[in-house]
């Protein structure tokens, strides 16, 4: 009988047990790859992260220990996989610079998908408030090339438990009942996506050659709405008009800006995420 994994790259998953990243392993081991995950010594003692740990290894992923500051670990875990895929939380995205250093010194990745999981870095601009989101992703970007290592990007705009649960309603957790914000005219469009989606389409591109050296975009047509679109569902389900307040692209613009003086628990990001839909 042939092994199929014998015919699939190995990959490295960087970020397990975050939700991305557990998704990602689920997704490589489910497709047969040899999988491997990198993860640090403190993740074991964590009892939300041990459990994940532990489910993936019952799975099949072989965990090594190791973290994104420590060079021979980095270099050690490469050395025995042909794709690396990193899922880092945005805010620690230049943490990869000693990632690309260590996948250079090996020599051996023939795939490397950095962390990126949204809007093009290099097509995205948010008014100069979004703390360089955006450019730190694109600096990466240009570090990756010019160190000539093979790469996918990998564009997927907005996972959908960020904001489609309130209706893209900062503060909310769940969708408004009598009235709601627009912003803009409603009439823009955006991508909603589930990190599990994301994940078996980023594990399907690692053996494309189609795909190599290229950024590829998610954008699955039933999951393109408008803010007045999702506003019109939501309206049909409970059968009732909402009371809508439309907000301008400058009165959002000075939203944001109150909330970085005054940040609100659990909303960072949602300003200049929102600022796209205007």
């Amino acid at each position: 009988m042939t092994n199929n994994s014998s015919k699939k790259s190995k990959i490295l998953i960087i970020g397990v047990t975050g939700s991305l990243g557990f998704d990602l392993a689920k997704a490589s081991v489910g497709a047969s790859h040899p999988t491997f995950g990198l993860v640090r010594d403190s993740a074991f003692s964590d009892p939300n992260k041990s459990e994940k740990l532990q489910f993936l290894s019952n799975a099949g992923v072989t965990l090594l220990k190791g973290s994104l500051q420590d060079e021979d670990s980095l270099i050690e875990a490469i050395k025995k996989v042909d794709v690396v895929i990193c899922s880092i939380p945005s805010q620690h995205v230049l943490d990869q610079k000693l990632l690309i250093q260590a996948i250079k010194l090996a020599g051996c990745i023939k795939r490397f998908i950095p962390s990126e999981f949204g809007l093009d870095p290099d097509k995205s601009q948010v008014a100069d408030l979004d703390y360089s989101f955006y450019s730190k992703k694109a600096e990466i970007r240009r570090l990756i090339e010019a160190e000539h290592i093979p790469y996918t990007y990998i564009c997927c705009n907005f996972f959908m438990r960020f904001l489609l649960p309130s209706l893209v309603q900062p503060g909310l957790k769940s969708p408004p009942r009598d009235k709601v914000t627009i912003y803009g005219d409603g009439t823009i469009k955006g991508v909603f996506v589930k990190e599990s989606d994301v994940a078996a389409f980023t594990v399907c591109t690692v053996d494309d050659p189609r795909s190599l050296n290229k950024a590829l975009y998610l954008r699955p047509p039933g999951n393109v709405y408008s803010m007045n679109e999702l506003m019109e569902i939501w309206e049909t389900k409970i059968g009732k008009e909402l009371q809508k307040t439309c907000i301008t692209e400058q009165e959002l613009l000075e939203k944001i800006k109150a909330m970085c003086r005054n940040p609100i628990p659990g909303l960072h990001g949602d300003g200049f995420h929102i600022f796209c839909f205007c």
